[in-house]
């Protein structure tokens, strides 16, 4: 995980067979230019990049259910719920499950584990859009290797 770049996912765990979940994870590093701030001399994770990684995790699962033709972008973040501090070190166990999809949005119920207990979680709304002009497509390509996606058995080629 190297928070202060956006990049919150490590690695993909598993895509069930019918894309209607997800599980990821990532490891909050023990050293961020992110902990100098919050808080001085008690680090811990902020909230809204707890937020970003379920958001990331569910990007994945929506990449792969339209197989790459099209980019999700946060757009609502619903019910969200911080439930317990989150410290360098720790492994988060990110859990995505599809709610709704159509008419370019997709509905997900998101969650954060630490050994299996709840950190946080949330309802997040996602617009599905064409991809961007530019490399951005590029990009998420090289960053899926990086994050072991399995890119073969999802993207059109």
């Amino acid at each position: 995980m190297r928070p202060e770049v956006f990049k919150m996912v490590d690695r993909v765990v598993a895509i069930d067979p019918g894309l209607e979940t997800i599980q990821c994870e990532g490891l909050v590093p023990e050293e961020s230019s992110i902990f100098e701030g919050h808080f001085p001399g008690h680090p811990i994770m902020p909230g809204v990049l707890l937020i970003e990684a379920m958001a990331q995790t569910t990007g994945w699962l929506i990449l792969a259910r339209n197989r790459f033709e099209k980019m999700p972008f946060l757009a609502t973040v619903k019910e969200a719920k911080l439930r317990t501090f989150v410290v360098p070190g720790q492994m988060l166990d990110l859990h995505s499950k599809i709610l709704h999809e159509g008419s370019g949005f997709v509905v997900a119920q998101t969650k954060a584990l630490i050994e299996g207990k709840p950190v946080c979680n949330a309802e997040l709304v996602f617009r599905v859009l064409a991809w961007p002009e530019g490399r951005m497509k590029d990009v998420v390509m090289k960053v899926a290797e990086r994050v072991e996606f399995p890119v073969a058995d999802f993207a059109n080629a």
